[in-house]
């Protein structure tokens, strides 16, 4: 077994330690066990926290609507200076960071809302903000760092020292134990070496926290100067959207780092890099949630404005089935971020599952939301912004969030990504249970006392209820006409455990293999966290408007859910694997005949070699 073999194990083995010390709402519900007391009421901060809050999002909310232009961004494919000074100014690079340190000390829950807020405004700035301090120097130093890092650290990164994170490398994107990046020992220092790919930030940034591999140690943090010698970004990458982004390539070539800077212990980086992903990921629900709001305030304005065949555009159905659609989802997308956030928050729970499903759901459903949006405007949504100005019309930028949003699905991990890593949380504790059960290896006797542990966890966790018809289930009285949507999530867990723990039984060690149906489980526990969400969120609202939302939303879930479970037994995934399988191995290729490959030459994947670069450095310092 190799170092970062056995730190994976490690890591894998501590995170299942702290699920079972800390609740998770969204555990439990892949097991079958609907906990509402998890999530109801919500856990709220305190009146400080609300005050403080408030009060940066006025300043900010000024700020925004008075220096950023999202046009001018997006014609010159870069942030202005000044933008970025007022930005530092108002304190916006140290929202999450403590006020000992100089930060504004803003909770998950507000420090959301400025995301989105912000991001509203400009999605590329949404972007910056967010990486620099959920993924970037604040966030693993706030968790793993040493009290002379966070003394030495935060309070640069407060006064708009601008960070980045630095994982991702030209052959490495999801499996980190392939890392090439080296950092050697040597007295004092490390000595590092290596290319990184995508590094948002990277081009302006000050401070970055690197990845590498220390021999025989394993996957390391670093916090790097990015001005070091030796640092070379080589390449400003541009982009189909967040074309302010200042995303680049950088090279690492015998740059020296003090062992002062390692961040945690060697060996470590992996699990840092984990636990800063799941808080971090939070970040972009915002921005997909503060999309989906605006989609819904041009939807609403154009339907209302767009007259065809004598009637605004928005009272013909087919236009009003994707109105619906887009406010029932932006109030759900709101109630995932916001129920999220509070579990963060108030520190009592294992959010991962929770913080991923609101990644997952949130980068899905708001590309779609956009894209409805863009069909609501018909050519006008196909058409840039500044098209329609120069023709005299309002220019709405409905093209830009659809391709500034399809990022998101790629972010922070991909959607496939994070099917995979709920879909181990989720069956993790089915496994602790069903054990021997499921093991090709184990003998008869072994499987017959695994089948009663089992039996006995199954009876306790998944009995048939029966409810009469027209009877409102115990507990759920309180949310009248939503208790119907409460008790089909709690019916729907249950079927969730139970389908989940045949097709282990039924696939055994295969079970990994099967993607797609391991998908569509975590598609349909996405689906009912969030109707418990929403739900509960109307309910606190006490808003018969909002209650209409939930009840929309919830409905039209509940559709979903069903067809995920006809498709999970339903479906062409064994023909699909045998045809891509022969597509692969060339037998189709006479179907790529009759059409000309106009890509630019060049090998699949860039050369990595650890070389001192020859390139132009690209790095540009931003205004202090």
């Amino acid at each position: 077994m190799t170092v970062d073999e056995r730190a994976a194990r490690q890591v894998a083995e501590q995170a299942r330690e702290t699920r079972w010390q800390r609740p998770s709402f969204g555990k439990e519900l892949f097991l079958g066990h609907f906990r509402i007391d998890l999530i109801h009421p919500h856990p709220s901060g305190t009146a400080e926290d609300r005050e403080r809050g408030e009060a940066f999002l006025e300043k900010l909310r000024k700020f925004t609507e008075s220096h950023i232009d999202n046009t001018v961004i997006e014609r010159d494919a870069q942030i202005p200076d000044d933008v970025l000074k007022g930005l530092k100014d108002l304190g916006a690079f140290g929202m999450k960071i403590k006020p000992e340190y100089g930060g504004i000390g803003l909770t998950q829950v507000y420090y959301n809302r400025a995301l989105m807020l912000v991001g509203s405004a400009s999605p590329a700035i949404g972007a910056m903000l967010s990486a620099h301090q959920s993924i970037g120097v604040p966030q693993p130093v706030a968790m793993f760092g040493s009290p002379e890092q966070k003394q030495e650290f935060l309070p640069r990164c407060a006064k708009g020292e601008i960070t980045a994170f630095l994982l991702t490398e030209p052959d490495v994107g999801s499996d980190p134990a392939r890392l090439g990046t080296i950092a050697t020992p040597d007295g004092d220092d490390y000595i590092l070496n290596g290319v990184k790919l995508w590094t948002t930030n990277g081009v302006v940034a000050d401070l970055l926290v690197v990845m590498a591999q220390v021999p025989d140690r394993g996957i390391t943090a670093f916090v790097v100067e990015a001005d070091a010698e030796g640092i070379t970004v080589e390449n400003r990458n541009a982009f189909m959207g967040l074309r302010g982004l200042e995303n680049g390539v950088t090279r690492f070539h015998n740059v020296r780092v003090p062992k002062k800077n390692v961040i945690g212990k060697e060996g470590a980086g992996l699990k840092i890099a984990l636990a800063t992903l799941n808080t971090g990921r939070l970040s972009l629900p915002a921005l997909c949630a503060g999309s989906a709001k605006w989609c819904l305030k041009i939807a609403r304005e154009w339907s209302t404005e767009r007259i065809q065949w004598g009637l605004p555009v928005g009272k013909h159905e087919a236009i009003a089935g994707k109105i619906a659609y887009i406010a029932a989802t932006a109030y759900a997308l709101e109630a995932v971020l916001d129920l999220s956030s509070e579990l963060a928050d108030a520190g009592k729970h294992d959010i991962r599952i929770e913080a991923a499903l609101a990644k997952l759901y949130a980068s899905e459903k708001a590309w779609l939301v956009a894209d409805e949006l863009v069909q609501i405007r018909g050519g006008r949504g196909y058409e840039t912004a500044e098209s329609q100005a120069a023709r005299g019309e309002r220019g709405i930028a409905a093209e830009q969030v659809l391709r500034d949003l399809r990022i998101n699905r790629i972010f922070e991990g991909s959607t496939e990504i994070m099917h995979l890593l709920i879909a181990r949380e989720a069956v993790d504790a089915h496994l602790s249970v069903a054990g021997d059960i499921i093991d090709p290896d184990a003998d008869r006797q072994a499987k017959m006392k695994a089948a009663a542990k089992a039996g006995g966890f199954y009876a306790k966790w998944l009995p048939t209820l029966v409810v009469g018809k027209g009877q409102t289930p115990v507990g759920y009285t309180e949310f009248g006409p939503l208790a119907k949507h409460l008790r089909f999530v709690e019916r729907s867990a249950r079927k969730l455990a139970r389908q989940t723990f045949y097709a282990m039984s039924r696939w055994q060690g295969k079970m990994e293999r099967k993607q797609r149906f391991l998908s569509r489980i975590v598609d349909i526990g996405a689906e009912l966290f969030a109707i418990s969400a929403t739900c509960v969120r109307a309910q606190q609202d006490k808003n018969p408007n909002a209650q209409m939302l939930a009840d929309a939303f919830a409905k039209q879930a509940r559709i979903r859910v069903d067809e995920l479970f006809d498709k999970l037994w339903r479906n062409t995934d064994d023909s699909d694997v045998v045809l891509s399988r022969q597509v692969l191995d060339g037998n189709y290729t006479w179907l790529e005949e009759g059409v000309i490959d106009a890509s630019i030459p060049g090998s699949w994947i860039a050369d990595s070699t650890h070389h001192e670069s020859t390139a132009a450095n690209v790095h540009r310092p931003t205004p202090r």
